[in-house]
């Protein structure tokens, strides 16, 4: 007899209920843990509200703030409380800082711990809610004084909600002195909050499930933003999860030199890398296979780290590529990057919208230094790059990534080393022959088949990309500075009077 699925309450977070498989477990007692600033009250707010617009009664205990504080947060969000969310607080108005004044609420630090308890009991059986938030453990940790009478309170709750319908959330802001992890044992799951201040740029979160009794998850740290709306998590991308049956074909760049050089094309579902040094052609390159995939009838997104669209609009348009047009209608998603103010996981997560929600089959990251960048203090971006480009492969688009090495001509350095995970490895050089500077292209690397080891003169000019025959008269173009050995010489000619190609 299959077993009975197990009623999930979603939490209203997107991102979270994936990483928790289908949400919270209901009638159980669950903690969210995080320094101030992490976003405890704004997931729990989330939580409450889902869970009244399934038509739930919802209580929102809170030991430390006010209500109008808590809808203040609510109502900056764009979250509208209403009457859906029964708000019970012990915490005292302004009024009755005067002594004169009635008292009509009550202040936890005032009470003895057992009368809080007793108060929450009561607030509970008068309104019977569906979910419960209790605002939080610090105040209730600080009233116990020892860890023995803190347990057996946190255990009183835990009792008490057991016996109702009740999915409860208790959250704890992890200020006191003693972090007691008492309640780690109790609860029967925990998710644990961090904010983290690089040395430039805006704060990062991230969360991490610490424990969920008898139920898998998605383990690991996950990326996470407070935006406008509530806070929107972005699961760990495991491409082993994502595989889509697709038709392996070779796909061909629109320059029939490139092809040659290139094997006949490259394979639908593989990465290739572009790597030289600053303006040898790069973003070139990749704009040449989208423009290739919009002509196949294909849709592209473009992920820029470095460059101001506006510039590359202009400077790509002069050259045949309309990138604004294409955009404009439909065919290409082209989205700017800022580095400093974004984190890998919602990174990945744009990506894979693009890829699921748009159907784009061609994926350009302009560049990984940018990429790289945007991760400080991590040392996950060769595994991040991994899941990422395997996702991508298995369903069926093909990546191109731009790696940008120090230096100009002779042994340059690359800042990241991931020519080992792209399938295609395209070389793009500088070299110096008959008194000008010239760019040199080879592919040292294909998986997918067979390519040219050869090395090819290109050129930049006004109608785009033109690649010559192979130098095969020449030593030591890789170096920058190649020597002649034949009788004649394959370079692309140049007009002496303006300086550019003929």
């Amino acid at each position: 007899m299959a077993e009975p699925l197990i009623n999930k309450a979603l939490t209203g977070v997107a991102g979270l209920d994936d990483i928790l498989c289908g949400g919270l477990t209901r009638r159980h007692v669950f903690l969210i843990e995080g320094s101030p600033g992490t976003g405890k009250t704004t997931i729990a707010l989330q939580f409450l509200l889902e869970g009244a617009a399934l038509g739930e009664r919802c209580l929102y205990i809170s030991l430390s703030e006010t209500e109008e504080e808590l809808r203040d947060t609510a109502q900056s969000h764009g979250m509208e409380l209403g009457d859906t969310i029964e708000i019970f607080e012990l915490v005292p108005p302004e009024s009755l800082l005067d002594a004169d004044q009635q008292q009509s609420l009550l202040y936890s630090s005032d009470l003895e711990l057992g009368e809080t308890t007793k108060l929450i009991f009561e607030a509970f059986e008068r309104l019977k809610p569906q979910r419960v938030v209790i605002d939080s453990l610090s105040e209730i940790r600080l009233l116990a004084q020892s860890s023995l009478r803190y347990r057996r309170q946190i255990l009183a709750l835990k009792h008490f909600f057991s016996r109702s319908d009740a999915t409860v959330l208790l959250l704890d802001d992890m200020t006191a002195d003693n972090l007691d992890k008492t309640v780690h044992s109790v609860v029967h799951g925990v998710i644990h909050l961090e904010q983290l201040a690089p040395d430039y740029g805006s704060e990062r979160r991230r969360l991490r499930i610490l424990k969920y009794r008898g139920q898998s998850f998605r383990g690991g740290f996950h990326d996470f933003v407070i935006r406008t709306g509530g806070v929107a998590v972005f699961p760990r991308l495991r491409a082993a999860e994502h595989r889509t049956a697709f038709e392996r074909t070779q796909q061909k760049t629109g320059i029939r030199e490139f092809d040659d050089l290139l094997g006949g094309g490259i394979e639908s579902g593989s990465s290739t890398l572009l790597i030289g040094p600053a303006g040898t052609g790069k973003s070139l390159f990749t704009l040449q296979f989208v423009d290739a995939a919009i002509k196949r009838g294909e849709r592209a997104a473009i992920f820029i780290f470095d460059e101001e669209l506006g510039l590359l609009f202009s400077r790509t348009k002069s050259m045949g590529l309309d990138l604004e047009k294409m955009r404009d209608d439909g065919a290409i998603h082209i989205e700017q990057l800022d580095a400093a103010e974004l984190s890998p996981g919602e990174f990945a997560q744009r990506v894979k919208d693009r890829v699921a929600t748009y159907d784009a089959k061609a994926v350009v990251i302009d560049s990984i230094n940018g990429y790289q960048t945007s991760m400080p203090g991590e040392n996950a971006l060769i595994l991040h790059m991994h899941e990422l480009l395997q996702y991508l492969n298995r369903q069926g688009a093909n990546t191109f990534l731009t790696v940008a090495q120090h230096g100009l001509v002779g042994d340059m350095k690359s800042p990241v080393d991931v020519t080992y995970l792209a399938d295609t490895v395209i070389l793009l050089r500088y070299f110096e022959a008959m008194g000008r500077v010239r760019r040199a292209v080879s592919v040292i690397k294909k998986r997918t088949g067979w390519h040219e080891d050869t090395i090819r003169e290109f050129k930049i000019a006004e109608t785009g990309l033109t690649l010559g025959d192979p130098l095969s008269n020449f030593q030591g173009v890789l170096r920058g500075v190649p020597t002649f050995v034949g009788e004649r010489h394959p370079l692309l000619s140049i007009s002496e009077e303006d300086g550019e190609h003929s």
